[in-house]
């Protein structure tokens, strides 16, 4: 079993995270339970940083909040010096809340609201990525009744879309983000911003896929970005600032994932973009790329209670835990994988294959199908891995199950940064039909 970060198994044969007990975890804040390494996302933050620092390289690295949100992890976020890509208005008020710098915050989304537009402009939101031609306009008309001014990237599909291992070459730039590299529109946007008095363009973005364990999508979308470039610097005297990259950089979630160091993706991105830069005679961007799985997701580890289990002869044996896709809704919704051992009996040799159900009321509530596990017992603790990213973000009270809560550990300390909903926190916004 590959454990990451500081997670290890102790003398108790216990599985121990950030010095910490996980048995002693689930005693004092029950199950499920969110429980994140801290030095773990720390190391994987300095992992990027550090790498356009020693290069020499003028960057912003910015959390993708979306992968998991709260007050806490923007303010661990913001010790680490980074930026912070925000999708919402409801991402932007809790980074107000954790007191995050508003000048690092990029604000995303491909449908924002006059509201979050404003919202974005009276907090001073560091950067809008501008998504398409009807937020460009609102985007004008708030900053003209507000008298403010933005800074603002225009996100742009560059015809590349990478998934895992593979990178497709998409003519037709189909997505429901951004403006087409190819199409004209991008550079129509561009013209359109520029003419604005409100609104100045810092440079270009892209997004290209998730889940990424190669390089090449990045290099090629920087390649075909610094070429158009070059164009609307002859044709428009445009020169970018900031290029952007955007994130999806991979983690190991099973034995079957192959990622590769943050540094490397870093050194052959800013690589390309200097050869290209130098190739077309422009002078280097700054880059900005926006992490988010890749900080937090294998650093988050999910603890379950057992419970009941039932055996189907000569087909497989169920094991019951407490939570499920209420959790961790990624195994029902796309079949993600994940490892898993018994956190009270880590050390012990596997005695039998079951398969994970969680407790929702559904069949297809199904955590992980055919895992390995010493015997196992109705009280045992569950230890799910790499459940940082999406798990607690995409949490839901299906069932009126409420949600986990959540811990940090660091150095042989244990902090909640997100309590247990109650019962009553799953009404409190109910109103009675009777007065």
């Amino acid at each position: 079993m590959h454990l990451n970060g500081t997670a290890k198994i102790n003398s108790l044969d216990h599985l121990e995270i950030g010095g910490v007990d996980t048995i002693e975890l689930a005693k004092e804040f029950g199950t499920p339970l969110y429980i994140y390494d801290v030095g773990l996302i720390r190391e994987r933050a300095r992992g990027f940083k550090n790498t356009f620092e020693k290069m020499g390289i003028k960057a912003q690295v910015a959390y993708a909040s979306k992968a998991f949100s709260s007050v806490a992890v923007f303010q661990l976020m913001n010790e680490e010096g980074l930026s912070l890509d925000v999708v919402s208005g409801g991402e932007l008020f809790t980074a107000m809340k954790a007191g995050f710098p508003a000048e690092r915050i990029h604000f995303h989304g491909n449908n924002k609201s006059e509201e979050e537009l404003r919202m974005a402009l009276e907090h001073k939101v560091g950067c809008i990525v501008v998504d398409n031609f009807h937020e460009l306009q609102l985007l004008e008309t708030v900053c003209r009744d507000m008298d403010q001014s933005i800074d603002v990237l225009i996100r742009v599909t560059p015809g590349i879309e990478a998934h895992t291992h593979d990178y497709i070459l998409t003519g037709q730039e189909d997505s429901k983000f951004g403006f087409g590299l190819e199409n004209g529109q991008a550079e129509e946007a561009l013209l359109r911003a520029i003419k604005s008095s409100h609104i100045n363009v810092l440079g270009l973005h892209c997004h290209i896929g998730s889940q990424i364990f190669e390089t090449t999508g990045f290099v090629l979308a920087a390649s075909k970005i610094i070429g158009k470039l070059s164009e609307w610097k002859v044709q428009h005297d445009y020169t970018a600032e900031v290029l952007n990259l955007g994130g999806g950089f991979g983690i190991r979630y099973t034995g079957e994932d192959d990622p590769i160091p943050a540094s490397r993706y870093v050194e052959e991105i800013i690589s390309e973009v200097q050869k290209k830069a130098e190739e077309f005679n422009l002078g280097m961007p700054e880059i900005w790329i926006e992490p988010g799985r890749s900080l937090v997701g294998d650093a988050g580890t999910t603890l379950y209670s057992v419970g009941s289990s039932k055996e189907v002869p000569n087909i497989r044996k169920y094991l019951a835990v407490d939570g499920g896709m209420s959790d961790n809704i990624r195994p029902a919704l796309y079949e993600a994988k994940y490892e898993a051992i018994l956190a009270n009996k880590a050390g012990q040799p596997i005695q039998e294959t079951v398969s994970i159900a969680g407790k929702c009321c559904e069949s297809g509530d199904m955590l992980i199908w055919d895992l390995p596990l010493p015997e196992s017992a109705q009280g045992d603790l569950l230890a799910v891995f790499c459940t940082g990213a999406y798990g607690y973000s995409m949490a839901n009270n299906y069932n009126r199950i409420p949600r986990p809560p959540v811990v940090f550990v660091e150095n042989g300390h244990a902090k909640l940064v997100v309590r247990r909903e109650s019962f009553e926190d799953l009404v409190k916004l109910d109103l009675s039909l009777i007065d």
